[in-house]
């Protein structure tokens, strides 16, 4: 699909974004930097865009320190004539924003419908990371990846595949082999060791006092404003106990419930969990092994009754 998607970016006279969704994590950023990047190689310019917030103090250390040009909507005048790139993420989801501008292309790893609308679609839901499915493009292109732009890329791979254990596919393997090689390993194992804050350390003592626990499944519900970022971190802590299988995560935030699933059990699929357990009160979505999701009003949630849900959706 690149190709034929260069060649056509190469006639457009209108201004070109790269779309992230809305909280985007280092993945997304990875992906959106690393495909800039591959463009202008190309002779192409394309601004890097996101409609949201930025949640995570260790992203932004990424972005700062290796002078990562993205930015939220607000800081453009967009046309409707502008043309749209999605990564990471897809057109209608919940999680990314319907901009002014005709979306050109969806580039992502989730699972989900493809979109009739956009003429270039390049969705791989096997695939660990879409920042593999940018990396396969330079070698499709056969561009060498540029020192940072390896760095980025090796940083979204390691982290949307929880270091290479999580959905790892052989495209992965592939990519994080050619990044390796390109990439600054001491500026890469900084980014990967430091991402948590002291802050966090409080969210950390929240879960282990409030979790609970069924057979092999942990429940947690944070009554505190805990980013959708560091809810599949604070997953991933759980699950890394011997006993725990698969993990469901809530946090109260503004008016809204964010959730995040997490699983390494072979007989469950997070992505379908999750869509039966807000089906009616909220959205959802993910892959086999990992799932994010919102309720839209708090005043409905109760925990007790959610875990009570999830316990009876897995079982059947």
């Amino acid at each position: 699909m690149i190709k034929q998607l260069i060649q056509k970016l190469k006639t457009e006279r209108e201004n070109i974004y790269i779309q992230t969704h809305n909280f985007p994590d280092p993945d997304a950023v990875a992906s959106a930097f690393g495909l800039q990047q591959l463009l202008k190689m190309e002779g192409i310019t394309a601004n890097i865009i996101f409609d949201g917030v930025i949640q995570r103090t260790a992203l932004n250390k990424m972005i700062s320190e290796l002078s990562i040009d993205i930015r939220q909507t607000s800081e453009y005048k967009m046309f409707a004539t502008d043309k749209i790139i999605i990564v990471d993420g897809c057109k209608r989801n919940k999680n990314v924003t319907d901009l002014i501008g005709e979306e050109i292309a969806v580039i992502d790893h989730h699972t989900g419908k493809e979109p009739d609308d956009v003429e270039f679609v390049d969705i791989q839901p096997d695939t660990g990371a879409c920042s593999s499915i940018i990396t396969s493009y330079f070698i499709e292109m056969e561009r060498k990846i540029p020192e940072v732009a390896a760095t980025v890329l090796l940083t979204g791979l390691f982290r949307d595949t929880d270091s290479m254990t999580r959905n790892v596919s052989v495209m992965d393997v592939t990519a994080y082999t050619e990044l390796y090689k390109q990439a600054d390993k001491l500026k890469f194992n900084s980014m990967v060791l430091n991402n948590l804050t002291l802050d966090d350390l409080r969210f950390y003592t929240n879960v282990i006092s409030n979790l609970k626990t069924k057979g092999d499944i942990a429940f947690c519900y944070i009554n505190d404003e805990c980013n959708q970022n560091l809810l599949g971190i604070l997953g991933d802590f759980i699950l890394s106990l011997v006993e725990i299988k698969f993990t469901a995560l809530f946090a109260n935030n503004d008016q809204v419930i964010n959730i995040s699933f997490r699983n390494e059990s072979p007989e469950i699929n997070a992505a379908e969990v999750m869509k039966e357990a807000v089906l009616g009160i909220g959205s959802g979505g993910g892959h086999k092994q990992m799932a994010g999701g919102i309720i839209n009003n708090k005043k409905t949630f109760k925990p007790d009754l959610m875990f009570k849900k999830i316990i009876t959706i897995i079982s059947r």
